[in-house]
């Protein structure tokens, strides 16, 4: 978790200022009180519930763009201007193309983020493993906790 995150006066925590806007949402409306519980219990895991949410909602309107562009480029409207027609064709076929390019390297930098985190997680399993093993054991051959 960041540091940002850590100090923020409301954080989904056992703080002083999250149980007393608990009990003023009790106190005040039912429903905001067992809002505001469930945002000091489930809080952490909205993180990585949007995080996915928005993953796959991305994914979604992904596919509906290209069928889009797929479609409006076969079938788009005349102005009467041929020029401008082939122009606007033009400037369509470059900004999807653009727009692929830029999906590309969303996903790329989703699955280095993806592959830095996985390393991070490792290194840190590692280093646990490595201070677990060179703990002093007594003489039962029991690691002190």
């Amino acid at each position: 978790m960041n540091q940002s995150a850590q100090s923020a006066l409301i954080r989904p925590d056992w703080t002083p200022a999250t149980i007393a806007l608990m009990v003023l949402g009790f106190v005040v409306f039912w429903p905001l009180g067992l809002a505001m519980l469930a945002y000091i219990l489930f809080g952490e895991r909205l993180h990585g519930f949007k995080r996915d949410a928005n993953r796959k909602a991305d994914g979604m309107f992904a596919g509906c763009r290209r069928a889009k562009s797929r479609y409006s480029s076969s079938t788009h409207f005349s102005t009467g201007n041929v020029a401008f027609d082939d122009w606007r064709k033009a400037e369509l076929d470059r900004l999807d193309e653009e727009r692929r390019k830029l999906d590309e390297m969303r996903e790329e930098f989703d699955s280095y983020a993806r592959e830095l985190r996985r390393a991070k997680d490792q290194e840190e399993f590692d280093r646990f493993m490595r201070e677990r093993r060179n703990r002093p054991s007594d003489e039962n051959g029991v690691v002190d906790l």
